[in-house]
């Protein structure tokens, strides 16, 4: 756009560098994420969000990281064993050098004169160290996520046990999630990255193991406007589905009456939409599961559901059925062409900044920019400029 000659002689031939575009954006993270809300509440204003049925979706992104740049748990004790057996021999060396230090000095003034160069000893001593400090944050690190894991599970675990049994007691599931986890251990193949210690390697569409974050978004079906949008570190989109809805409610301050989602599908999250059904309205319409390539899906359903019929029989009948095979067949077309929108439109393919809290930031501001688009081509100028005034 700057190279063309208009342009240049209506800006005085003045055009800020990429750097300084950069610094401002690091700079204002926060707010031009909040850009996101103020773009949905725009687009609410002028007709473009019902809540009738939304999409709930997430998709990998590539990290700015590369993941030849992680190392797994196993690997990261051998190696800080490997680098303390060499500061060990290292400082050893270096206790031995006041001995002969004044022979060495003068040797090296005849050779190099009295400016010469000094031994590289302390140099590769403060490099391995440097490592060392390193390897034990990494380690540090995936030892401090297993335990956390452990503990979540544990005091789920210890929940529905009380849930079955009718009674309530929250220091029987602290104590539960402390004892896990003081067990926990770290798999030998969880990994930590270097560049970019939040991000995880992940598999994404293709079927390829990439460093990335995963990116959620809860998409509007009536002009495919994003009422909420995060990033996590778990490869799993099964532990977002409330923390998503309950988002996408507090931006839009209204529930919807259908949630389509995939890939979201565990006990917790079939407990969740039968109370949210209970509680808000929101009739969930949730996969249990992929067909093989060659398998046919199963006949609608006659007859009385079982009494004995657990969530997810119950919820795979459900989308068995008419109405449930015309609700979810929506969902490819409401939340997937968000995504191809933001990675071809936007270049939203690879995040550029680095953190967790840095990556929800640039996401949101994606997202911001999705609902700009559409509430530009929506509305116009002229009804843009109503709405604003």
């Amino acid at each position: 756009m700057y190279r063309r000659r208009r342009v240049r002689f209506l800006a005085v031939d003045q055009a800020p560098d990429y750097r300084s575009i950069a610094r401002f954006r690091r700079r204002h993270l926060d707010v031009l994420a909040g850009l996101c809300t103020q773009a949905l509440h725009l687009a609410q204003k002028l007709g473009m969000v019902k809540m009738g049925r939304v999409a709930l979706d997430g998709t990998k992104l590539q990290a700015n990281a590369s993941k030849h740049r992680a190392m797994s748990y196993g690997r990261l004790v051998d190696k800080e064993e490997r680098i303390e057996a060499e500061i060990a021999a290292l400082e050893a060396q270096a206790q031995a050098l006041p001995a002969d230090a004044q022979a060495t000095d003068e040797a090296e003034d005849q050779m190099f004169g009295a400016d010469g160069k000094d031994t590289d000893l302390p140099a590769e001593l403060d490099h391995r160290e440097k490592r060392l400090a390193k390897l034990q944050a990494a380690r540090a690190q995936i030892e401090a996520e297993a335990a956390v894991k452990a503990r979540r599970h544990a005091q789920d675990k210890e929940r529905r046990r009380q849930e079955r049994g009718g009674i309530s007691d929250e220091q029987a599931v602290t104590d539960a999630g402390d004892k896990a986890a003081a067990k926990a251990r770290s798999k030998p193949k969880a990994q930590a990255n270097f560049t970019d210690p939040d991000s995880r390697i992940m598999k994404n569409s293709d079927g390829a193991y990439i460093q990335a974050y995963n990116a959620q978004v809860v998409v509007d079906e009536k002009h495919q406007v994003i009422t909420a949008a995060d990033v996590t570190t778990n490869p799993s989109d099964a532990l977002n589905y409330t923390t998503m809805l309950n988002q996408s409610a507090q931006n839009t301050s209204r529930h919807p009456k259908q949630a389509l989602v995939a890939g979201y599908c565990s006990e917790a999250s079939l407990n969740a939409a039968r109370d949210r059904q209970l509680v808000c309205g929101t009739g969930t319409f949730m996969a249990t599961g992929r067909l093989a390539h060659d398998e046919q899906a199963p006949p609608a359903p006659r007859g009385r559901i079982p009494a004995n019929a657990t969530l997810k029989e119950r919820m795979a009948r459900k989308l068995r059925t008419k109405p449930g095979k015309a609700a979810y067949s929506r969902r490819k077309a409401i939340a997937e062409p968000v995504f191809g929108q933001i990675m071809t439109c936007h270049n939203g393919r690879r995040l550029l900044l680095r953190g967790e809290e840095d990556a929800r930031g640039e996401w949101r501001l994606l997202a911001a920019c999705h609902n700009l688009r559409k509430i530009f081509r929506h509305a116009g100028t002229a009804g843009l400029a109503t709405a604003v005034g």
